[in-house]
């Protein structure tokens, strides 16, 4: 081999390490900064990942908002009417927020099940709810009317 076709090999070589390596950190910064949504029945049966953040939604329930005192921390409770999840936010909620409508919270999933929003979204649309919420909401329905008969 000629010392310039050996130079040549040795820089395709050299690119192709340095594409694998710019591929591999890309990918690696893109599942960090995954996150996935669950529904409340998903949380419950274990399914939620209890070490990084998620997403999740729901209808929140009525009557379950609660303050603390004279702080921006609150909890309440999101509900897909088969299984529920208390959600604590500190913090100003959107103008939007309301009980009984559909929400999307991020956050983390402590060791007593608590989930700690750090984002708290509502739609201006109050039918507005994620599509595996909907299916989870419709799903439970199904089971209500299916056990009633």
């Amino acid at each position: 081999m000629t010392p310039a076709r050996r130079q040549r090999l040795f820089l395709i070589l050299l690119m192709i390490a340095g594409l694998g390596a710019a591929a591999a950190l890309g990918l690696n910064a893109f599942q960090k900064n995954l996150l996935f949504f669950f529904t409340p029945s998903q949380v419950a049966a274990g399914e939620a990942p209890q070490d990084r953040p998620f997403r999740i939604g729901g209808l929140v329930e009525k009557g379950s908002l609660q303050r603390d005192g004279d702080s921006l921390t609150l909890r309440f409770i999101v509900t897909d009417k088969a299984k529920d999840v208390t959600v604590q936010y500190t913090g100003i909620l959107p103008d939007l927020f309301r009980e009984g409508q559909g929400i999307v919270a991020r956050g983390t999933l402590t060791s007593d099940r608590v989930f700690v929003a750090e984002e708290v979204l509502a739609k201006h649309d109050e039918n507005y709810m994620p599509p595996e919420a909907h299916d989870a909401l419709k799903a439970a329905e199904t089971l209500d009317t299916g056990s009633s008969k």
